[in-house]
């Protein structure tokens, strides 16, 4: 087995010799040997152990956090791209992923809408915006239009052919019903009282 205070020396050294050999085509062979070996080493119970330890050190992990910024930094510049661009549209015209993505995003974008709601500046914003006359205008001749009407018209249909929705409307009937009858109930008993004193 290994020396624990062995393995990271070799392990960096291995690695320098990598890149070393890398850098010169004559000695593929070496490379690959190398290369085989740092894997080799990694793979064993030290080689972890050591690249833990490595991890665990502050300086190592200042390192990493300085590296997010940059990597963060080539995400969104890879995304922003033309093709990163490309990429997105194709993949929301997917209308599985679009969904995954929606419900994925649905409880940051509520918390974030309530938040807002809380700032005066874009409650402020909103009431200009919905008090817009040009926005007042395209709204009415939206609500007034007739696919508009047939929207909202399947939109209902809809809504009364749900089972669930049947559910709800014959339980908020029954306890109409069953408040009624008490009521009268209630007024029989009364007039009953009246009549008997």
């Amino acid at each position: 087995m290994l020396n624990k205070s062995f393995v990271l020396p070799l392990l960096l050294s291995g690695l320098l010799l990598t890149g070393c050999a890398e850098a010169d085509p004559s000695s593929q062979m070496d490379y690959e040997a190398t290369k085989k070996m740092v894997v080799d080493i990694l793979k064993t119970d030290d080689g972890k152990k050591a690249i833990q330890e490595v991890m665990k050190d502050d300086k190592m992990k200042e390192t990493l956090i300085m590296d997010q910024a940059v990597v963060s930094d080539t995400v969104e510049k890879a995304l922003t791209s033309d093709k990163g661009t490309e990429f997105w549209i194709k993949s929301f015209e997917d209308p599985k992923f679009a969904e995954s993505v929606a419900k994925s995003m649905e409880t940051q974008n509520e918390a974030l809408l309530k938040d807002l709601m809380k700032d005066p500046e874009y409650r402020a914003m909103m009431i200009g915006v919905l008090k817009d006359p040009e926005l007042e205008k395209e709204v009415t001749t939206i609500l007034k239009s007739n696919e508009y009407r047939k929207h909202v018209q399947a939109v209902i249909t809809e809504t009364f052919e749900s089972p669930l929705f049947k559910a709800k409307i014959q339980e908020s009937i029954l306890k109409a019903v069953e408040e009624v009858a008490e009521q009268s109930g209630s007024k029989e008993e009364a007039k009953e009282e009246g009549t008997g004193a």
